[in-house]
């Protein structure tokens, strides 16, 4: 009986501590995450053979051939 006290006690106010700049901190990990992700995709879309790709798909979308 106890311990279900004491662990819905810890369930309910265990997450009252606070961790200041814990958010922060992974707010700031998470956009240089994500803009080294963004750069890495750049230079994969804007490389030769994706760019000649694209520029097919496209030609072939617009082309008026049946």
């Amino acid at each position: 009986m106890w311990s279900l006290a004491l662990h819905l006690f810890r369930r309910r106010y265990g997450g009252l501590r606070r961790d200041g700049g814990m958010s922060t901190a992974e707010y700031a990990i998470g956009t240089i995450a994500a803009a080294a992700l963004a750069a890495v995709l750049y230079q994969i879309v804007t490389s030769g053979a994706v760019s000649d790709a694209l520029q097919s798909v496209i030609e072939r979308a617009l082309s008026t051939q049946p």
